[in-house]
């Protein structure tokens, strides 16, 4: 039996695969963070030469993409890009995602943003039929911590402050527990409205394009559902 890291793995093995035709030496690539992108950017540096470099959504996947020797682009400098390769902490059959329990949420929505299509990577444990069971994380200013908070437990949650946590951005995360996320883009339009907050870990009014699942038996892909 496959385990966890062996799963991961997998996808990650899977998504270079995947991506690996469409690159050219003009490519710059969209690479998000976590463990299992960890695992994406180990698999795709043997190929290193058959793209142009990355942009990153966090200082640490900036670091391990430059110790692998993948030029790390500033966002500033990128007009566009054909995939952000990036993983969840859940996602749905319409690959609506909860995303940023790395703290990295925001950095990941506006890398994702530039970028043609969102290639999501999971484990077959990430997958859901309603999303959160997964606390949703909020990336808040400082100041506004308690007055966002209040205005999330309004909303039927439980927020947490993630304690000891700052983002690469200097802001602070509150976790929301208790949550049934069965309208997510809904969701995620009233939360970004809550003065104070920067950005709210639903990726549902842009979620991924492709859904890459490991499993026991294999990768299963899942395409954006039709509208």
């Amino acid at each position: 039996m496959l385990t966890q890291s062996d799963l991961k793995r997998q996808v990650a093995e899977a998504a270079v695969q995947f991506i690996l035709p469409e690159l050219t030496p003009e490519t710059v690539l969209g690479v998000g963070t976590g463990s299992t992108v960890d695992l994406f950017i180990e698999a795709i540096t043997p190929y290193k030469n058959r793209f142009l470099g990355a942009v990153s959504s966090s200082e640490r996947s900036s670091a391990r993409l430059a110790e692998a020797g993948i030029r790390v682009f500033d966002l500033n400098d990128v007009a566009s890009m054909p995939w952000y390769v990036d993983g969840a902490d859940e996602v749905d059959h319409g690959l609506n995602m909860i995303k940023g329990g790395g703290g990295a949420l925001t950095r990941e929505k506006i890398v994702a943003s530039v970028a043609e299509q969102f290639l999501c990577i999971v484990d077959e444990s990430k997958l859901v039929q309603t999303l959160g069971a997964y606390p949703l994380p909020i990336e808040v200013i400082p100041m506004a911590r308690e007055v966002v908070s209040r205005r999330l437990a309004g909303l039927g949650g439980e927020p947490a402050l993630r304690e000891g946590f700052l983002t690469d951005n200097g802001c602070q995360i509150v976790d929301v527990a208790g949550l049934q996320i069965t309208a997510p883009a809904d969701l995620e339009g009233l939360i970004n409205d809550i003065p104070g907050v920067v950005s709210c870990g639903l990726f549902a009014l842009a979620g991924a394009d492709v859904l890459l699942v490991s499993t026991q038996s294999g990768v299963r892909r899942l395409n954006l559902p039709l509208s």
